[in-house]
């Protein structure tokens, strides 16, 4: 891999092959819309009817089934192949075709319906979106992560080392085994005490194995390529995870199965200190790969109950005895807590002295604060933005070029133009005023007549503020 991989985050945005796989995204959305658009299309059980007709397509689109008629022949194909007590109606069937054509996923011909290559590469990818969702959900919290991670691997594979870019795979693997250990530690008190973990725990720790020989050799494809300098830091990091994610699940591997075969270990009558006590210090912060459990991996498998009245209800706390006390020490503790008083310092408060002070504002500025908040009230009932923005443009028109140019043809858009232009009007942001004669009025074919035709000559010219003129 000593070439860059196609992306279309670093394709050229004017290449044609960029607009046309954009085209492609398109379809699929106006596939999904058109079926979200439709209530029956709402249900899981709508959706998984939707897939098995697309794959009775796709199958004959392969080969692997005879052509297809027409709709009926998908109707009868999906009563005999799918045991399905609501099968879709045939009206459902040549709904989904027809949605299908209308996007240019098929082509209806005369004697049969034909797959385009569009509609077979966005379907291959709706299938394998369903299986991989299927086999994800099949797993537990930690399996998932783990299995996502492991599909990562298997899609770098399939694609990073054919020249396209998957989208990070590596990090994403690097990820989800993070996830993946942090419920490890959240769940595996839950796991020591559950009996039958055992499976499970070393389904995670073959996931683990598996996923490190799959990362170095995704970093061996990477060690030619110009991208090996940005990847480095995730080769450590990915290398620490799977370290750590592996000792994690041999620790707990043994640890289960040192608690399991615990009832059967012989106790020995004579005790030795020195053991004890390093056991117990071993318990406070245990390496990942220890079979040496904390004290509250063990506190929970007294919960099991496996011995007569181990699990009592409660809560298991450690407890530290205070030393014995001589009376003296006792009886001074007492008066000092009789005695006590705390120590308050004066409180000052300072006065702050509140000043005072005037502002004048003039009779014009009153009114033109007035004006302003006025005009504003009735920018939020007439929407007067479009008729603005076109004299802001033009300064100087007919009134009639502006009405249809601003907005439409139409009569209620040409209503509303001149309910905006009357509030511009009374708020003195345009004048209108006759044109001049012989002046050229463009014809427009519109749906309303003027009630004065010589109205439609009047000009609107956009006015300045003595402000602006200053």
């Amino acid at each position: 891999m000593d070439h860059s991989l196609t992306s279309i985050f670093t394709a050229n945005q004017s290449d044609p092959e960029v607009s046309q796989s954009m085209r492609d995204i398109a379809s699929l959305a106006g596939v999904l819309k058109d079926l979200g658009s439709q209530d029956a299309f709402q249900s899981p059980g709508e959706i998984l009817r939707f897939l098995r007709i697309i794959q009775l397509i796709n199958e004959e689109a392969l080969g692997l089934d005879e052509p297809i008629e027409n709709e009926e022949t998908v109707f009868y194909r999906y009563k005999n192949k799918f045991n399905d007590e609501s099968p879709p109606s045939k009206k459902r069937v040549e709904q989904v075709i027809r949605i299908l054509i209308n996007n240019n996923w098929m082509s209806k011909q005369s004697k049969q319906l034909k797959m385009r290559d569009l509609g077979k590469r966005m379907m291959d990818m709706l299938i394998r979106l369903a299986n991989d969702s299927l086999a994800y959900y099949k797993h537990d919290d930690i399996g998932r992560s783990l299995f996502q991670a492991r599909r990562d691997a298997e899609l770098s594979e399939a694609y990073d080392d054919k020249g396209i870019s998957g989208g990070n795979k590596i990090a994403s693997i690097i990820r989800n085994v993070e996830n993946a250990i942090q419920l490890m530690k959240e769940r595996e008190l839950e796991m020591l005490a559950d009996r039958n973990a055992l499976p499970q725990l070393e389904l995670i720790h073959g996931l683990m194995e598996d996923l490190d020989i799959k990362l170095k050799e995704r970093f061996r494809q990477f060690q030619t390529m110009e991208e090996s300098l940005v990847l480095s830091s995730l080769m450590q990091k990915g290398t620490a995870v799977l370290a750590e994610g592996t000792n994690l699940s041999v620790g707990m591997i043994s640890k289960f199965l040192k608690f399991t075969h615990m009832q059967e270990t012989p106790l020995s009558s004579n005790i030795q200190p020195e053991k004890v006590r390093d056991f117990i210090t071993k318990m406070f912060a245990p390496p990942l790969d220890s079979d040496v459990p904390n004290a509250h991996q063990l506190l929970s498998f007294m919960e099991q109950n496996q011995y007569e009245d181990e699990a009592m209800d409660g809560l298991w706390i450690p407890v530290k005895f205070a030393s014995p006390l001589s009376p003296i020490a006792i009886e001074e503790g007492i008066h000092y807590l009789e005695t006590y008083e705390p120590i308050e310092a004066s409180m000052e408060e300072d006065e702050e002295e509140l000043i005072y002070s005037t502002e004048l504002i003039s009779e014009e500025d009153v009114d033109e604060l007035m004006n302003q908040a006025n005009w504003l009230m009735m920018k939020e009932m007439i929407e007067t933005e479009k008729i603005e923005k076109y004299i802001e443009k033009q300064e100087e028109a007919p009134i009639e070029q502006v009405v249809i140019e601003a907005t439409s043809v139409n009569w209620s858009d040409a209503i509303n133009a001149m309910t905006a232009i009357s509030a511009l009007v009374g708020n003195k942001k345009i004048s209108i005023m006759n044109g001049k004669k012989g002046a050229k009025v463009p014809v427009y074919d519109r749906e309303w007549e003027w009630m004065k035709d010589a109205d439609r000559a009047k000009v609107i010219r956009k006015r300045t503020t003595n402000k602006s003129a200053e």
